[in-house]
Order: C-alpha cells, then sequence, then structure tokens
C-alpha cells in the first residue's frame, strides 16, 4: 500500500533544519521525500504543518522481556504513544537471551526485576528469540546480550569467581549473540551476578566488543557519592571509582563505551557531574568512543536491593542475622546516608507483592514511622517480604539544571529507562520522557528541534549501527512520528500521559492515530533487527 504524506514539516533525523514537504510510503519503505511529490497513492495525509520525524529510538530499554510476553502490547502501549517505535534492549547486564539450553541457572536471570512468566518460551540465543518475535510484536527491537544474563548461565549467582572453564562457557555465549546479530553487549555492575565480576573478567568482555566492533553498555557500579559497592566511605567519590573503573577496562582501546543512564543519586552526588564529564572526555581523547544517555525524569526505578553491599547480599539468611553482620551493615548505611544527602525518605516503593499493597507509594521513613520500627528494620522487612524481589522508585537522581546542560552535550543520546509493571506504582518515564525532550527544546531549555530529535532518532541509529533507520531517507523503512509542536509547547507533563503525539508508523503501518492504537495491525508491526 502507498501512503502518501503531505505538507509536513520535516526533520529527517540528521540535526538539519527542517523543510516543509511531502513524504511517500510505499508498504513497509519510505519510497520518496521531497518538497512536492506528484504520486498516485491509495491513502493520502495532510499535515497541514505539523511536525513529522523518524520514528523515536528508545536508546535503553528493557523491553526484550516484554515482547516475548503473551500479550506484548499492552507493555508496548505508553512507549508508541509518546512516538517509539524501535527499542535498543538488553541493557544493564539482564537480557532475556544469554543462556544455553537446558540451562539449570535459568531462574537466576532477569537481575530481581524481570523474569519468564507468561511468556511465550524462554530463548536463550539471538536466533531463537528472533525467530520468536520477529512480526510478533508491536515495534522494533535490537537486543544486546547481557553479561548478568551470561554469567548466570555459566555459574550461577554465587559471590565469587568463576572457574576458567565457566568463564569459557559466559564468553562463548556472548559472543555466539555478537555473531547472530546482537547490538552489543551490556553490563550491569550493580546487579547480581555482575556485581562480583573483577576488572580481568571486565575486559574480556569488553574485549568482545572490540573485535565486533560493537557498543558495550554499562550501568556502572556506582552512581553516588558513596554506595555499598566500595568499603571506602571517604576521599573519593564512589561514583568516580565506578568510572575509573571503566576507564581501567577501556583506556587505549576502541571501544564503543555507552555510559547508562548518566544520574548522579543522592544530593551530595551533584556536583561529581562536572568531573565525570572531564574523565569521559580524557578517556575520548585516549582513542575510546564514549558516549552517555539521560531520561528527562529526576527519579528512577530499581530492585529493592539495590543499596544493600554486596558483601551482605551474598550472605546465607543465617549469616545476615547474626547480630555483628547486622550492626555492620547498620553502620555502614547511617554513615552513607549522611555523606550522601540520601537516605530512606528518598526511596519510595512502588511495589512489594500481592497482598503488601498498603505500602506502595509510602517511603520507607513513613513505614518504619507507621510500623514503630526503626528505618533499617522496615527496608529490610520490605527486603524479606518481597523475597529480596521488590521495586522502589528513588530520587533525586539528577536535576533539572543537570538534564538541561546534558541535553546541549553532542555526546549525549535520549532513553526512557522505562518498563511496565504489572502491578504498583509506575515509573513516569513510561508516560511523557520524549515529550518532555520535545517541550524543552520548544521552551528554550534543551537543544534546538533539529538536534534533539536527532539524539531520539539518527545519532541512536549511527550508535548502534541500526541498518536503515532512523532517518527520513528514501529506501529506509518507514518508522515516523507526527507531533504537534504548539501541543507539545502548552502540554502539562507528568499526568502519566504523554501529550502532542498524533501520529506513529511503524514499518509502513498506521499504528496511532490520535489516541487510537490499531491492535490488530500492532500484533504483526514490529520486526527484530540484526546489527553486523
Amino acid at each position: 500500500m502507498n501512503t502518501l504524506i503531505r505538507n509536513a514539516k520535516i526533520y529527517d533525523g540528521s540535526g538539519s533544519d527542517p523543510f516543509t514537504g511531502d513524504i511517500l510510503l510505499a508498504d513497509d519503505r519510505i519510497r520518496e521525500v521531497g518538497e512536492r511529490i506528484e504520486a498516485e497513492a491509495d491513502r493520502v495525509i495532510d499535515l497541514q504543518g505539523k511536525s513529522v520525524a523518524p520514528g523515536f529510538i528508545d536508546g535503553h530499554s528493557h523491553n526484550d522481556w516484554f515482547a516475548i510476553k503473551n500479550d506484548p502490547l499492552p507493555f508496548f502501549g505508553p512507549f508508541i504513544r509518546q512516538g517509539i517505535t524501535t527499542f535498543v534492549a538488553g541493557n544493564c547486564g539482564v537480557s532475556a537471551i544469554g543462556f544455553e539450553k537446558d540451562c539449570r541457572y535459568v531462574d537466576k536471570l532477569g537481575g530481581g526485576l524481570f523474569d519468564f512468566t507468561d511468556t511465550t518460551g524462554k530463548y536463550g540465543t539471538i536466533d531463537e528469540l528472533f525467530a520468536a518475535v520477529d512480526g510478533n510484536m508491536p515495534c522494533n527491537l535490537l537486543e544486546l546480550a547481557g553479561h548478568c544474563s551470561a554469567r548466570a548461565a555459566a555459574g550461577g549467582n554465587e559471590n565469587r569467581r568463576l572457574t576458567a572453564e565457566e568463564e569459557k562457557t559466559m564468553l562463548a555465549i556472548l559472543e555466539k549473540a555478537l555473531q547472530q546479530g546482537a547490538a552489543g553487549l551490556s553490563l550491569g555492575l550493580m546487579y547480581e551476578p555482575g556485581l562480583y565480576a573483577d576488572i580481568e573478567e571486565l575486559k574480556k568482555v569488553a574485549a568482545l566488543c572490540v573485535k565486533y566492533n560493537k557498543p558495550l553498555t554499562v550501568h556502572p557500579r556506582a552512581e553516588s557519592k558513596v554506595s555499598m559497592a566500595y568499603p571506602q566511605l571517604f576521599g573519593r567519590s564512589h561514583l568516580l571509582r565506578a568510572f575509573d573503573e571503566l576507564v581501567e577496562i577501556a583506556k587505549g582501546t576502541p571501544l564503543k563505551l555507552q555510559y547508562s543512564h548518566a544520574i548522579f543519586v543522592g544530593r551530595s552526588s551533584f556536583k561529581d557531574k562536572d568531573e565525570l564529564l572531564r574523565l569521559m572526555e580524557e578517556l575520548r581523547a585516549s582513542g575510546t568512543d564514549v558516549m552517555f544517555d539521560i531520561y528527562n525524569e529526576c527519579l528512577g526505578v530499581s530492585v529493592i536491593t539495590v543499596i544493600l553491599p554486596g558483601w551482605y547480599q551474598g550472605m546465607s539468611r543465617e549469616e545476615r542475622k547474626k547480630p555483628l553482620n547486622r550492626l555492620k551493615l547498620a553502620v555502614l548505611v547511617k554513615a552513607s546516608s549522611l555523606l550522601l544527602g540520601f537516605g530512606f525518605k528518598d526511596i519510595v516503593i512502588a511495589f512489594i507483592g500481592p497482598g503488601y499493597e498498603q505500602y506502595e507509594g509510602k517511603s520507607v521513613h513513613q513505614i518504619a514511622r507507621e510500623e514503630g520500627i526503626s528505618d533499617l528494620d522496615a527496608y529490610l522487612k520490605l527486603c524479606e517480604l518481597s523475597n529480596f524481589h521488590g521495586r522502589v522508585n528513588m530520587g533525586p537522581y539528577s536535576t533539572q539544571v543537570i538534564i538541561r546542560e546534558f541535553e546541549h552535550n553532542e555526546h549525549c543520546l535520549y532513553m526512557t529507562d522505562a518498563w511496565v509493571e504489572p502491578n504498583g506504582v509506575q515509573n513516569p518515564a513510561l508516560y511523557d520522557c520524549y515529550p518532555k525532550f520535545l517541550r524543552d527544546s520548544l521552551l528554550g531549555s534543551g537543544d534546538t528541534m533539529p538536534n534533539t530529535i536527532r539524539r531520539m532518532t539518527g545519532a541512536i541509529a549511527d550508535r548502534f549501527m541500526i541498518p536503515e533507520r532512523g532517518y527520513l531517507k528514501e529506501g529506509f523503512y518507514a518508522d515516523l512520528t507526527v507531533f504537534d509542536e504548539d501541543a507539545l509547547r502548552n502540554g502539562t507533563p507528568d499526568q502519566e500521559k504523554p501529550f502532542g503525539i498524533e501520529k506513529v508508523f511503524v514499518n509502513g503501518k498506521p499504528v496511532l492515530d490520535g489516541d487510537s492504537l490499531d491492535k490488530e495491525a500492532l500484533k504483526t508491526s514490529g520486526r527484530a533487527i540484526r546489527v553486523f
């Protein structure tokens, strides 16, 4: 079917100024882009001057876990309403792939955040995953192979070094994924079992990315001034120590290092921003291709155990109950809170489990006051009640001032890092993260509109070498997002709904028109994308 889009304000994804023109789609491809196209079409859409861009790409996603759901649409709908058509998934080390058949540790995958509940199956390789989801999901999907998943598959989640044979198995799983078209590899150094990996192991993972010229995305070991990742509470910021680790892994190599969600957890961490940017520039000068990504939120979502030290998580239940270990933890948490400018008042429960809805939307401190116990006791109780798999919303992770500065940084990409949860409080980035970036541009606090759109389209396509997407070009796939700049400029954010996005096409199929999703088209509109 041919579709002719007329009288559009066209942003082509390159960062160039927009121009008024037409776009002709033929089935799933863009046939022509020009100022005036004279052609017969089955469908003509007159945008009357409204804006069109390449379908937005979410540069940091976990939607591989939801593409394999029996009914994936509810998990993709909110993103489509933001104008997103493509996802770079498998981030933070916790990909839905990365294991061999009959793996006895498959239940360890997911980092406590995701699992295989209500899925069409378990797919250990890129080939298996893509065979299952290609043409059976709403949006397009690239997959990163996660180090945490491959490490868990090879040796479980124990707090130890892998044996030589286990490490060989893990690296073989990761390399196989790259050979089959994975977009890169991902590290999650704050999640089990990635947090147990040493520098030498991580260098071997990075070397695979260099070998195949693909990015390594990294959730660093710490994103705050102090954390549970390092025993020293004083001296160099833990956030900077964590980046020092990445420098040791990457320096002197041409690694494409993608620093995930550049955030600064806790008010005392905000001042690390300038030093982090300086370290990135130094590493870039040494030959390493460093970039970073952000979402347009000042809070974030994580597993409830994210602030627990590795040594405590690695203990048995009996060891954790010993008074000396509990005292050590209490002292460490108290000191960390004071140094960090972040505490139990800033940890809001999103979900603990069925039957514990009374905790949702409340801070750990508030729950402790209501139950007459200490903040730490309340926190550990909530960990136990959730079997250490609870979900929290935490902040502050950033400030509007930092976000605005990063929006102007040429090495910054955009993403949401959000996913739909079946229960509890949702991540606000699920609803209007990308419209807020566009709104910032229109209000003058963000970058120019051409550059803003590029950071969520062409620049991400370039970074992850996404073939024939990210640009409005002849012969490219017909992923398009139509938006109303006046509605974006005048929209009210943070209302748990998007604003300003009017139409979305995925591979030539019109899947969003106003507020209406074409549920039938969305059953088959998405493609699996291999990168070679």
